[in-house]
């Protein structure tokens, strides 16, 4: 059973999410709250497994909620959900550890499966922003945010885990490399948690900037070495 805790400052939304998503089997609303101070102390009642985020909430936003709620509870999936298609809060959703960013108009079954995608490890990226994902890394990797990784720990990387490093951070989700590289979903799965692992790094976004910041999109992709 996933628990999913849903927050905007919308009744309409709230009530709305709540009864479709309610309906599905596999998954359990735990909460409603309609800004991020309310967020914080549900998760603290409740442990939900994944949060569905509003950006724009009155006394603490959804891109400061998830900073908060992702340095305390690593652990949580967010899915930032919005009408807003815009550059700044896609960046900064990524950048403070958001899992997935859909647009309002997404269709309840894509929420649902987007749901069930973010908790298995999957990110999800509206393909309405998606384009933008792989710009947003690099200027995350051109800002004063640094991910350092150690050289010792990358030198361990296989020739598959590199591949797989490179297409993270091209913005490509566990399906898109699978395909690439004709393994199954389960397995890219794996091998990112096995890359993760090895290089100490908290999630994909992370290992994303590090592939752009070191290069390794470029010389992977161009079949040099890792």
């Amino acid at each position: 059973m996933i628990k999913i805790l849903i927050a905007d400052d919308q009744e309409l939304i709230r009530q709305s999410l709540s009864i479709i998503l309610g309906n599905e089997k596999d998954f359990e609303v735990t909460d409603t709250v309609t800004n991020g101070v309310e967020v914080v102390r549900s998760v603290r009642k409740n442990k939900p497994d994944v949060i569905l985020m509003d950006i724009r909430m009155p006394e603490m936003d959804g891109v400061v909620c998830t900073q908060i709620i992702k340095e305390n509870y690593p652990a949580i999936k967010i899915i930032i959900l919005t009408t807003f298609d815009d550059d700044e809060y896609v960046f900064n959703a990524l950048k403070n550890g958001a899992s997935g960013y859909l647009l309002k108009g997404v269709s309840m079954k894509e929420l649902a499966e987007a749901v069930r995608k973010v908790h298995d490890g999957t990110a999800m990226i509206n393909g309405d922003i998606a384009s933008k994902v792989v710009k947003l890394f690099s200027r995350m990797a051109q800002s004063n945010i640094t991910i350092r990784v150690d050289e010792k720990n990358a030198a361990d990387l296989k020739e598959t885990e590199w591949k797989i490093t490179a297409l993270v951070g091209s913005g490509l989700s566990n399906k898109e490399i699978a395909s690439k590289l004709n393994l199954s979903e389960g397995t890219v799965r794996n091998g990112l948690s096995t890359i993760l692992s090895k290089l100490d790094l908290r999630d994909r976004t992370q290992l994303a900037i590090w592939a752009v910041q070191t290069g390794a999109v470029n010389r992977v992709l161009s079949g040099e070495k890792g």
